[in-house]
């Protein structure tokens, strides 16, 4: 995603740093595909991933994750509002965190309680877009080291 190839001049950083990768790669897998995803299946997990990306201005990383979506690819797509899915308020709540993270207040939280979402499962929309927004800015990061080391 962020054009690093074995050619690239920052090969050689990422190659010193390939266990951060790994654990990113874990990080990934137990963010999407948790043993226990609570209300949130793995479909959902991903379109809401890709959503995240698309907001942020990452279409290819939006297209990865997007393939896993199913029945929720619809919602990977930042104009639908989720109401026809029930999940206004989620959507809605996810959006926000991915593009006004420092505006996310006690009321936003309220909203997803008083939508009848329990703590548990608010916990793991905050653990989804909080891996998105660390993978985000690696890639962010890995594009200027290919600019640095081109």
């Amino acid at each position: 995603m962020a054009g690093s190839t074995a050619a690239s001049g920052s090969a050689a950083a990422v190659e010193r740093r390939a266990n951060i990768f790994g654990m990113t790669q874990q990080a990934e897998v137990a963010v999407l595909r948790p043993r226990d995803c609570g209300r949130w299946p793995h479909g959902l997990r991903a379109a809401m991933a890709a959503r995240i990306a698309a907001l942020n201005g990452e279409p290819e990383l939006a297209g990865h994750y997007r393939t896993d979506a199913g029945d929720y690819a619809a919602l990977a797509d930042p104009s639908v509002d989720g109401s026809g899915q029930g999940l206004a308020e989620v959507m809605a709540f996810m959006d926000k965190v991915a593009v006004e993270t420092r505006d996310v207040s006690a009321p936003d939280i309220a909203s997803l309680q008083a939508a009848g979402i329990g703590d548990a499962d608010i916990v793991r929309l905050c653990e989804l877009n909080a891996f998105l927004a660390y993978q985000l800015r690696v890639i962010a990061g890995l594009r200027v080291l290919n600019e640095v080391y081109a």
